[in-house]
């Protein structure tokens, strides 16, 4: 029903819509259009090349491509090693978009985590369709440049070399001595202050064919969007890797691995998700610094560019306050919710017990999200992620014809009325939902509702209408007073 149905129903029932006070607009009309605000579906862009961006630790990889997407997406910080996984980010340069893959520092013979990181590095040259070789201009070539030279001279994909920190002409000698690098011309650039970028990025349209060698499906609307958050360490890439079936994110015993967004494309259930792992929420973004502090930044931004997200939980611990933060923010978010109590396979008869009593005294505010119980090490209930995300989104998406919710709303109404409130017992004269995505409803009323009596709406509505997996937004317009006629 649009705006226009539902003010010609409130005008059948003697209500004049001019007489209600909101700070929102009309009926959820924010840009003045005169329909109803809907969240609208993403533009589906066709298939963009790939460009790998790869080099040793702390060569300036992340801010070079800050630089070239014109906008600062990758974490950076003065200290080696804070790009670790394969962070993908969409770019666009005369007129021509592409994929720019950041990836973390990329070392021969490294061990432990760097091995991990390196590996991350290796699969993103083998899925890209040209390579771009990021050497510290004011260092020289390394020992470790000239081996990852050898390994990409004999890659058959296009690649291009580029020497970082030119911010002047005292190191155009040093940029000339990497010829010997074996890889052609090297491209002077200053990630910092943009000197040469322009250059760089032409030669990278002439290196990246029309379209990438790889395509992957997805349908005519596009895959759903899929955030995976919580604390640190819960094993949201563990997860990652489980549903995707590859290495998609470094995973490690260290505590906050993941530093920026991993987005990946997967096929889970039949269906193309896409999926995006997220750093650890450690602390609140108002005490955190450094890179920490940008990290959940991009989380958050994660989280609002979602349509569900996926809250991991440590089943094996106790649920602890971050994890009820993780939470509120995506419930504000607005954001369709399924929480997966991760590592079962360590839980025990008597964690199970424990565990159902902190749900009920910590989690009973996001009873109606979506729960299920995996282990991401063993894969066990992974399979029942795809279903819970389809009744979140369905949820999200619901709909409530206008006649049907006021006959109901009557009902309900008639049985257990607003509490009196300064002696006047308010009416609610009218509801419509005005929007989705989350559902949003609108209560037309004679005074204030009490807050207590709107939660016990929305447990009545989730009674009568389901909205498993989505929060739901109650918005009260009160009829004005209108001055009296002298």
């Amino acid at each position: 029903m649009s705006d226009q149905d539902d003010v010609a129903y409130m005008t059948r029932l003697g209500i004049d819509p001019g007489d209600f006070v909101a700070d929102d607009g009309p009926l959820g009309d924010r840009d003045g259009d005169g329909d109803l605000d809907e969240a609208s579906d993403d533009e589906v862009l066709a298939a963009a090349p790939v460009l790998a961006v790869v080099g040793r630790p702390n060569v300036g990889k992340s801010t070079l491509v800050n630089r070239m997407l014109g906008r600062r997406e990758a974490v950076v910080q003065d200290i080696p090693g804070v790009t670790r996984d394969r962070v993908a980010y969409d770019a666009l340069w005369n007129g021509r978009r592409f994929t720019l893959v950041d990836t973390g520092g990329w070392e021969p013979d490294a061990t432990g985590l760097q091995a991990a990181v390196a590996e991350q590095a290796a699969l993103a040259i083998q899925t890209a369709d040209a390579v771009l070789l990021v050497v510290d201009a004011s260092v020289g070539a390394t020992a470790t440049d000239e081996a990852v030279a050898r390994v990409l001279r004999r890659s058959d994909r296009p690649v291009l070399l580029t020497a970082t920190k030119v911010d002047d002409d005292r190191l155009m000698g040093d940029v000339a001595a990497l010829w010997r690098l074996g890889l052609g011309e090297p491209y002077p650039v200053s990630g910092l202050h943009g000197r040469g970028s322009g250059d760089l990025l032409d030669a990278i349209l002439e290196a990246l064919p029309e379209s990438p060698r790889d395509t992957f499906g997805t349908g005519t609307g596009g895959p759903r969007r899929v955030a995976l958050v919580g604390k640190p360490n819960v094993g949201k890439s563990s997860l990652l890797n489980r549903v995707s079936g590859e290495t998609r994110s470094v995973v490690h015993d260290v505590a906050g691995t993941t530093v920026d967004p991993v987005d990946s494309l997967v096929e889970m259930d039949g269906e193309v998700w896409r999926f995006v792992d997220t750093a650890g929420l450690r602390k609140r973004v108002n005490f955190a610094s450094g890179m920490e502090y940008y990290a959940s930044l991009r989380t958050r931004a994660a989280i609002e560019a979602a349509e569900v997200a996926v809250v991991l939980i440590d089943a094996s611990e106790p649920i602890a306050e971050q994890d009820q933060r993780v939470i509120t923010m995506v419930e504000e978010s607005g954001r369709a919710l399924v929480l997966a109590f991760n590592k079962w396979d360590l839980v025990d008869e008597d964690r199970r017990i424990a565990l159902k009593r902190e749900l009920e005294r910590d989690l009973v505010r996001v009873q109606w999200a979506e729960r299920v119980n995996v282990s991401a090490l063993t894969g066990r209930a992974v399979a029942k992620i795809a279903p819970a995300l389809r009744t979140a989104l369905a949820s999200w998406d619901m709909r409530i014809p206008t006649g049907r919710l006021n006959g109901w709303l009557s009902d309900i109404v008639a049985a257990t009325p607003p509490p009196v409130r300064s002696g006047k017992q308010p009416k609610i004269l009218f509801a419509t939902q005005a929007k989705t995505r989350p559902p949003t409803f609108v209560l037309f009323t004679s005074g204030f509702l009490e807050a207590g009596y709107r939660r016990f709406l929305e447990r009545r509505l989730r009674e009568e209408f389901g909205f498993t997996g989505t929060p739901i937004r109650l918005s009260v317009r009160v009829r004005e007073k209108r001055a009296r006629k002298r």
